[in-house]
């Protein structure tokens, strides 16, 4: 190793302690992962062919070359001309992909709100259907272009490396211990179809309990259903290269982290196990056992969850049931944060907010990542997936801080027993005022009167997807709708109102800042 080279490796080492001791959000607004994603780029790619999308590459090129303030007047115009949603995300994924490939802070993010913005506008009436997706839309075009559009560009075309299939997964999982991203991106390519390249990855993805490593990787797989099966390179790779970056810090300072699953899998005896009812097994969960797998994940520590999990796998306990319960426990870090305080404070998280990257919404989205990968995957890695779900959900409530065990859930009797209005169409009124009031407590007590006097849930969801719709919610307002909306459809009857609960805090919390480009959206339109 030259001079040169010790002092670029001492530095990433050195930045990557700060980034994992401070939080990847603060790092972000430090201005330290910027650092981080032009080191990745530099020297790399040069001379390498540009990725080439077809039929899509016109609209491509026209979300990653327009001025943020031209662009929507142009995808509107692109719409009423019969232009519709999905092409809209899929091109503007496919923009987002070359250009950052999974490696900018802000543009990672936007990618992983693409699918949710899309989902949403399919709940919306269809005079306002566009507004999520514009307003995703802008947010990409305008990264884009902060980031020089075409002229930096981070993908580019990729062959097979030429060895075996069979052992693409290992082949990757050294090349990002290497952090060689080209080497992984070309085991990757020669792990064969979308399925064997996502469970190729996801040796490599279960490896780390970084929220952005794993709904990255889960977002990446989500969009196939969007751009088709022909970009699983494309998306998949994205994943690829945060590991590939992640690997200069985070396995330095969690290096427990790599070896949960050895261990267990060997305790327990997983390697290969198929899970519940694929295994012919008998074992049914109650609810009562779902609450108390919830429980014990939320009160453990890391390791002790994660053997909790495994015990469930080894037992015969279906893997939906055992998602149930890591839901459930992920869920309690929402409605019991305290909120920010003193140093967690930032531009656009004031003091008492619980949106954006708050310990909450990202253990919630991390379990509903694991969760629905777990569905895709095949049994070893389905199996890799919950233990880890379980793990993280505790390594969550321990790792970042905060007397969660103490604290008292949302809603309280207090503030519960002041919702005195009994008609829903009162309840309604009342929750938009507090959210617009920023008032967590009150917003999460009238959503659970709601839920207690047998209303419908689908009113509820309409006021607060609205509100994930115009509001920033500092990068998460539209996945994590998305999170709590699927989750609240998975849970058990008795469970499902707390989805909603903790949804509707994250409104309260982030309401009152709206999304750029929303309103020029919303004119356009010709809506209110």
């Amino acid at each position: 190793m030259d001079r040169r080279d010790r002092r670029e490796f001492l530095a990433d080492i050195a930045r990557g302690m700060l980034i994992a001791g401070v939080g990847y959000g603060a790092a972000y607004d430090l201005g330290l992962t910027r650092a981080w994603s032009a080191d990745a780029k530099a020297g790399e790619g040069d001379g390498e062919k540009p990725l080439e999308f077809g039929a899509r590459e016109e609209l491509v090129c026209l979300l990653q070359e327009t001025a943020a303030e031209k662009l929507l007047p142009l995808v509107v115009q692109r719409i009423n001309n019969g232009t519709d949603l999905q092409e809209l995300v899929a091109s503007a994924a496919l923009a987002n992909a070359r250009t950052f490939g999974g490696e900018d802070y802000v543009g990672f993010h936007t990618f992983m709100a693409m699918a949710p913005a899309l989902r949403m506008s399919q709940e919306l009436p269809a005079a306002r259907r566009a507004l999520p997706v514009l307003k995703v839309l802008y947010r990409n075009t305008k990264r884009l272009q902060e980031q020089g559009g075409r002229k930096s560009e981070t993908l580019k075309q990729v062959a097979a490396d030429g060895k075996s299939a069979a052992q693409a997964a290992a082949r990757l999982r050294e090349a990002v211990h290497g952090k060689n991203r080209s080497a992984a991106d070309a085991a990757l390519v020669a792990a064969g179809d979308a399925d064997a390249a996502f469970n190729a990855l996801l040796e490599t993805v279960t490896e780390g309990a970084d929220v952005h490593r794993i709904v990255l990787a889960s977002r990446c797989y989500d969009m196939l259903g969007i751009v088709g099966l022909e970009q699983a390179q494309t998306m998949l790779r994205q994943s690829v290269h945060y590991c590939v970056k992640e690997e200069a810090w985070n396995r330095r300072v969690h290096p427990q982290i790599a070896k949960v699953l050895p261990r267990v899998f060997d305790q327990f005896k997983l390697d290969g196990k198929l899970i519940g009812k694929e295994s012919g097994g008998t074992r049914t969960a109650d609810d009562a056992w779902v609450a108390e797998l919830g429980r014990v994940i939320f009160t453990s520590t890391p390791d002790r969850a994660a053997d909790a999990v495994a015990g469930a796998i080894a037992e015969g306990f279906d893997a939906t049931a055992i998602g149930q319960a890591i839901a459930l426990a992920t869920n309690e870090l929402i409605l019991r944060d305290s909120g920010r305080t003193g140093k967690q404070v930032q531009p656009g998280k004031p003091e008492g907010s619980v949106h954006g990257d708050s310990i909450g919404v990202h253990a919630c989205d991390s379990a509903h990542a694991w969760r629905t990968m777990a569905a895709a995957a095949n049994p070893r890695n389905r199996a890799a997936c919950l233990v880890m779900a379980g793990y993280q959900a505790a390594l969550d409530r321990i790792e970042r801080g905060g007397d969660f065990l103490n604290w008292q859930p949302r809603p309280t009797d207090e503030v519960l027993k002041k919702v005195a209005a009994n008609d829903q169409e009162s309840l309604l009124k009342e929750l938009n005022g507090a959210i617009r009031d920023n008032d967590q407590e009150r917003a999460c007590a009238i959503v659970q009167r709601v839920g207690l006097l047998g209303y419908s849930e689908r009113p509820v969801f309409d006021v607060l997807l609205k509100f994930a719709c115009s509001e920033e919610g500092a990068l998460h307002a539209e996945k994590f709708y998305r999170t709590a909306s699927e989750e609240f459809a998975a849970a058990r009857a008795p469970h499902k109102w707390r989805q909603l609960v903790a949804l509707a805090r994250v409104t309260a919390s982030e309401a009152n800042q709206p999304a750029a480009g929303y309103a020029e959206a919303c004119k356009l339109l010709g809506v209110t």
